[in-house]
């Protein structure tokens, strides 16, 4: 509690919560587009482009103020994106592969220019290292007003071409047929997740920067089927991880703040997996567990109707029927008086009318389920 009310009082740790939320709901935003059109990949290569354009920014300026080296690493960032466009519209080469030797190329230029700077005489270079893997506990109040301006655009333009994404996103050939310029909105949304990655360059560094931007969307993607509700619950995540990363760095000295932030997203995501009432692991469990009981008894169910109409119900017709000991024939039918389609008779068991009601739903569902096949076959 006393770490939570440190983000009111504590300079440091305040710039670095807000700045890390804005980060989360910035990249939950985005992501969630990029998600849903399997570009995961881009975000990495969109991450990992930007070192590159960092260190140009620095040799051609030689100042380390951090909006200059956030613009140089969006303008790389950029760059990559519009090449991978153009290598994927003007060549056969998969998309996958596009994306990976983007990322290959521009992070391994990125490194040799990192290490010639390191091995130069310029003493003002110490420290740029540090967008490799973030440098959040230099974030100052500067910072995130440049953050504020960065994510409000992206969120200003997400909101004003919501629809047109929502449709590039679930059906592409539709919106071109409607005559929207994909091309365009495509080229748009690129460059919105670039401002993205430019806002956590500085807080997470291009290594882990994919992760805040793949990482919310996944999670929300987990509880809801609904665009709209996954992009409120993405943002929501992807702040609870920033402010949590933050609090936690906050505890004891040399905790990194950037490390920590994806930490906390991946947690919120295990969680998710596990435990998200629609596509939860433990949940999905849950449900095929019952599925196969409800399925077993109404075998059981259907069994125990045919001897009742053509002979006795009891443990022991049950048995040889299914071919069974009896002991677990005596329990089928325990399992069905619980559920009060059967009862006790003095010549052993009979269906009672609830269960002459479910066994006959059964029947006629048996009976149009091959008519409904051979229709759509």
């Amino acid at each position: 509690m006393s770490e939570l009310l440190l983000i009111f009082t504590d300079y440091t740790l305040r710039n670095v919560a807000l700045g890390s939320a804005m980060l989360g709901v910035v990249g939950g935003v985005l992501g969630a587009f990029a998600v849903l059109r399997r570009q995961s990949l881009l975000g990495d290569v969109l991450a990992h482009a930007a070192l590159p354009g960092i260190c140009l920014a620095f040799i051609l300026t030689g100042t380390k103020a951090p909006l200059v080296l956030l613009l140089g690493g969006g303008l790389a960032g950029w760059l990559a994106a519009w090449l991978v466009l153009a290598v994927l519209r003007h060549s056969r080469l998969p998309e996958d592969s596009a994306l990976g030797v983007m990322l290959s190329s521009f992070f391994g230029f990125g490194v040799a220019l990192l290490t010639f700077i390191q091995h130069s005489n310029n003493a003002s270079q110490a420290g740029l290292d540090q967008y490799i893997f973030g440098q959040a506990a230099t974030i100052v109040a500067s910072d995130v007003r440049n953050f504020m301006v960065l994510g409000g655009v992206a969120l200003l333009v997400v909101g004003l071409f919501y629809k047109e994404f929502k449709l590039l996103s679930f059906d592409p050939a539709y919106a071109h047929s409607l005559g929207l310029p994909v091309r365009g909105l495509n080229t748009l949304l690129t460059s919105l997740m670039v401002l993205a990655v430019m806002v956590g360059l500085q807080t997470v560094g291009v290594v882990l920067m994919a992760a805040m931007l793949i990482a919310p969307a996944a999670a929300a993607r987990q509880w809801t089927n609904r665009l709209e509700a996954m992009i409120g619950l993405s943002a929501l995540f992807g702040a609870m991880a920033g402010v949590s990363g933050a609090l936690i760095s906050a505890t004891r000295e040399n905790l990194p703040t950037g490390p920590l932030v994806v930490l906390s997203m991946s947690a919120i995501l295990l969680v998710s997996l596990f435990f998200a009432p629609l596509r939860g692991l433990v949940w999905d469990w849950a449900r095929t567990r019952q599925n196969r009981r409800r399925v077993r008894l109404e075998r059981l169910l259907l069994d125990a109707h045919v001897l009742h109409a053509h002979g006795t119900l009891t443990p022991q017709t049950l048995a040889e029927r299914r071919r069974e000991p009896v002991a677990v024939a005596l329990q089928n039918l325990e399992a069905l008086r619980s559920l009060g389609w059967v009862q006790e008779h003095p010549q052993g068991f009979i269906l009672t009318p609830t269960g002459e009601q479910k066994a006959h739903e059964l029947e006629q569902a048996m009976r149009v389920l091959p008519h409904r096949v051979e229709g759509s076959s």
